[in-house]
């Protein structure tokens, strides 16, 4: 079975980021990758070079982002503890291409408040062609059974919102553990 890489930063991720796509093309063909993506920070500016740079290598460009969620509204504007999740977001075709663009213009034009937001409204919206592989949450033993560490119905959520086995859950330990 290949590996592809589905969670990668480029240079586009500002201060998270430090992977130069042209060398990361390279790389991955260079390893006998046949796949590989791009899910950098609330943004896709990155999109074209990549997959023009992964064409040239011979290698398949996934297209995505890893947005960040509002816990409620992307209107609301307060500062409060839970401030926005992280999710990755693939496009699986071309509409989830055209969906991706518009969810990612409307964090930024409509749930800007420190990061470019979307909400569980604009994911009903726009779910069609996309595929949701990442949730994050940095946890540790404490808040393992705590009810911080329960997303209220997300992965059935999320099913709703993006079909049925279009959604996967990573959890991120905290190494202190």
């Amino acid at each position: 079975m290949a590996f592809t890489h589905l969670h990668v930063h480029t240079e586009y991720s500002l201060l998270d980021g430090a992977c130069r796509i042209k060398k990361i093309a390279a790389a991955a063909k260079q390893k006998g990758f046949d796949s590989l993506a791009i899910t950098d920070h609330g943004v896709m500016y990155g999109v074209i070079d990549f997959y023009r740079a992964c064409k040239k290598e011979g290698i398949h460009p996934v297209i995505g982002c890893e947005v960040y969620v509002a816990p409620k509204s992307r209107f609301d504007k307060t500062n409060s503890f839970e401030k926005y999740y992280h999710m990755v977001l693939l496009c699986e075709n071309n509409t989830g291409y055209h969906n991706l663009i518009k969810l990612v213009s409307k964090g930024f034009t409509e749930g800007f408040y420190s990061k470019p937001r979307i909400d569980d409204s604009l994911l009903e919206e726009y779910r069609e062609g996309l595929i949701d592989v990442l949730v994050t949450a940095p946890i540790n033993k404490k808040t393992i059974h705590s009810e911080a560490f329960h997303f209220p119905g997300h992965t059935e959520y999320i099913e709703a919102q993006l079909g049925e086995g279009n959604n996967a859950l990573m959890i991120l330990m905290n190494s202190s553990m």
